[in-house]
């Protein structure tokens, strides 16, 4: 994939204005920036093939789906523990993978080593997917929680 060195004013206003809304058409995204359809069309072509422009996603509200609680959980990993002889980080990064409650899952500095975010029914699916699932792994030592009160600010959109 070639690298965009600089976005410039108008790639900034087309990825602003996709953000918003994925789905606005180029005749809207062109009236909103000052080009063609035809030129929006070569820009974000552009910027998809330069991965720019990652993917096209439906945003889903976790509530409107029975999604109701959702949790930040930091999880530190035992790192002299060898399973299968694999890097536990390894071991823990592949397992994530596979579990629907985490919706995203970092790697930090400091103290612990992840943050995962969790969407889950209740406290009743909360419990069994620590219980079950993230405590019996044989990589994590400790893991804290903290639960979402109030979504104050939740956005996708990156500040172009």
């Amino acid at each position: 994939m070639p690298a965009i060195t600089a976005l410039d004013k108008l790639d900034r206003a087309i990825l602003h204005s996709l953000q918003r809304n994925g789905r606005e058409t180029y005749d809207v995204v062109g009236a909103q920036v000052g080009l063609s359809p035809s030129a929006v069309l070569r820009r974000v072509k552009r910027l998809e093939e330069a991965g720019v422009i990652d993917c096209y996603v439906a945003l889903v509200k976790p509530e409107a789906v029975g999604l109701g609680l959702t949790a930040y959980l930091n999880v530190r990993l035992e790192k002299h523990l060898e399973v299968h002889k694999r890097n536990p980080m390894d071991v823990f990064r592949a397992s994530v993978q596979a579990w629907p409650e985490v919706v995203e899952c970092v790697s930090l500095t400091g103290e612990m080593d992840y943050l995962l975010r969790v969407v889950v029914a209740d406290m009743a699916h909360y419990s069994r997917f620590i219980m079950d699932t993230l405590l019996k792994h044989p990589s994590v030592e400790d893991c804290k929680t903290s639960f979402v009160l109030d979504r104050v600010k939740a956005t996708t959109a990156l500040p172009v």
